[in-house]
């Protein structure tokens, strides 16, 4: 398989398994609280990692793990927190929804700091998804009161997060295989996850045995979702642009609203249509490049 073709096999793939993320982390927050499912999210990866990735963080040079610390931090770190937070107030679709920023954030986050040029579609994309985005936050707050709305910026500070990280592993990690930067990036994180996991009451006998069904939820969340995923992602990076890349949450909505309405969830006619004008915004960026 060439790079052109394994780039695309690697979308839909990652595209499946960050789609169904989602409704993973909205049953898994049944039983636990926000902070517990994003430390064992982080330290259940960092075990699945080490198992088959361990021994490559040789590789990784002194300069290089200052890039793999910043990545850990916006790209994996603070976003299992803020997702998790997120989903406990607003549906799981329409989080997946607003994760759709993400390329539009990577096309600024590149312009800004990486020397990445505008053309005038992609700015007229960037509007066009922007609109949509803040029209569906305040669609959602108006019919779904029960709903804090507030939280659905979590996720957009997630996507800004996700920006940086593929501008990062895109110009200063590119020659790093992609298990290693993934890898490396959990070597950093899963201490502080540890000591954030022990200050809550999760360590109780009583709270581990009520919680074995979101245990459940969070192993496939931290297997596939995270520690399969990130590491497919960053070598999609590496064998596309960020832009391309990040395109991948064109399909993740599609997945996420499938498993949102199997689980109940409602979506008002007007949330698919502002839903929509984001996907075309990251659409007319794709078509420019």
């Amino acid at each position: 398989m060439n790079n052109k073709q394994l780039r695309w096999f690697l979308l839909i793939v990652i595209s499946l398994i960050w789609g169904s993320s989602f409704i993973l982390m909205k049953r898994a927050l049944i039983d636990l609280t926000p902070i517990q499912v994003g430390t064992l999210r982080i330290i259940f990866s960092s075990v699945a990692l080490f198992l088959v990735g361990f021994r490559s963080l040789i590789n990784i040079s002194r300069k290089q793990w200052f890039h793999i610390f910043t990545t850990s931090m916006v790209g994996t770190f603070f976003p299992v927190f803020l997702f998790a937070y997120a989903i406990q107030q607003i549906d799981s679709s329409i989080a997946s929804i607003l994760n759709s920023l993400t390329p539009l954030n990577a096309l600024i986050v590149g312009a800004v700091f990486y020397g990445l040029h505008f053309l005038k579609k992609q700015v007229l994309g960037i509007l066009i998804g922007l609109v949509g985005a803040l029209l569906l936050i305040l669609k959602g707050a108006e019919i779904n009161p029960d709903q804090n709305y507030y939280y659905a910026l979590l996720v957009v500070i997630s996507s800004i997060g996700y920006a940086f990280n593929v501008n990062i592993v895109k110009k200063h990690l590119n020659d790093l295989n992609a298990l290693t930067i993934t890898t490396g990036n959990f070597v950093i994180v899963i201490i502080p996850a540890l000591v954030i996991l022990w200050f809550t009451d999760y360590f109780y006998i009583e709270k581990i045995q009520a919680t074995t069904n979101s245990l459940w939820y969070i192993l496939l969340l931290s297997v596939f979702g995270t520690a399969l995923a990130k590491t497919l992602f960053n070598r999609l990076v590496q064998i596309s642009s960020p832009i391309f890349s990040s395109s991948v949450t064109y399909l993740i909505p599609f997945v996420a609203i499938f498993w949102g309405v199997l689980d109940g969830e409602k979506l008002h006619i007007s949330q698919l249509f502002y839903g929509s004008l984001v996907l075309l915004g990251i659409y007319l960026i794709n078509k420019s490049r």
